[in-house]
């Protein structure tokens, strides 16, 4: 298990009957989760005085209750900032939970700097950059990569308030396919592949994504944009239906094939739960490291 236990601006403080208390910041947020089907009483007093409580409908989708929230507010993760806004699919545009993801590969890339080794990292359906700038803060170069020129926007936000406005950051609105086989033909290469593919998914110009029919040949066009030096290539996934091995598996028959070797790590990420002790599983990482 990959747990992110470092934060201080955010906690899961209870999960109970499909849903989860957090705070964020100074704000405290009751959101659907699919995982936290036990019981825990409730006894924590602020499930009653939560700031706002993302209400899931029968036919899809839902609506914020009882919003006592500013449109947009910070928090922040080591010396990292982060834009929070309350979307109308119960996110906030940040998944706490990739914090040991962030970690990881910072701890990479200073590692590699250190041996005065190249860190060209590209984060692949990057959303609102969280991975991008942790990166670019630990010394790499980093491509940034997502099909929602709002999400793109958003994450320039969120570098800005990092201080790292000015940070070697490319930043791409595009079908990540696509970006890849133009990537292959300019001969451009990175060292460090991060990818979180959504389970389905549209790109700009319509194209359609599944992630059990297209990960795979996504993970293998992937190596292809890999330096002779690779250090790592990571897939973090939220289908419920996708277990961590199976990505280890992918990346196994893809990266391990092509270059000969690497060692590959799986496991669920997973977020510390205050009140129990207990860990909330949160999806599942896969990595495999050269």
């Amino acid at each position: 298990m990959f747990l992110s236990d470092k934060w201080i601006d955010f906690e899961v403080i209870d999960c109970s009957d499909g849903e989860r208390l957090e705070r964020w910041g100074k704000y405290i947020l009751i959101r659907p989760d699919p995982q936290a089907v036990w019981r825990s009483g409730r006894e924590d007093r602020r499930w009653k005085q939560a700031d706002a409580t993302y209400i899931r409908s029968n036919t899809g989708g839902g609506h914020w209750e009882n919003k006592r929230l500013p449109d947009a507010w910070k928090i922040s993760y080591r010396d990292l900032s982060f834009n929070l806004k309350p979307m109308t699919f119960k996110h906030t545009g940040l998944f706490p939970e990739q914090a040991d993801n962030w970690d990881f590969a910072a701890e990479r890339i200073r590692e590699r700097l250190r041996q005065g080794r190249s860190a060209r990292v590209l984060n692949l359906f990057a959303y609102t950059g969280a991975a991008s700038i942790s990166a670019a803060e630990a010394g790499a170069e980093v491509c940034h990569v997502d099909a929602a020129k709002g999400m793109v926007a958003w994450a320039k936000e969120n570098a800005k308030l990092s201080g790292l406005e000015s940070a070697p950051i490319r930043w791409i609105v595009d079908d990540c396919a696509k970006f890849i086989e133009r990537e292959i033909r300019r001969g451009r290469t990175y060292d460090m592949i991060i990818m979180d593919p959504p389970s389905y998914g549209r790109g700009p110009s319509g194209e359609v994504w599944k992630i059990e029919n297209d990960l795979y040949n996504f993970v293998a066009l992937c190596t292809r944009v890999m330096s002779d030096d690779p250090d790592f290539m990571m897939i973090s996934s939220y289908s419920t239906g996708l277990a961590p091995s199976v990505s280890g598996y992918i990346l196994g028959l893809t990266a391990g094939k092509r270059f000969g070797r690497g060692e590959c790590v799986c496991a669920e990420l997973a977020l510390p739960v205050s009140s129990t002790g207990m860990a909330l599983p949160c999806g599942a990482t896969a990595r495999i490291v050269f």
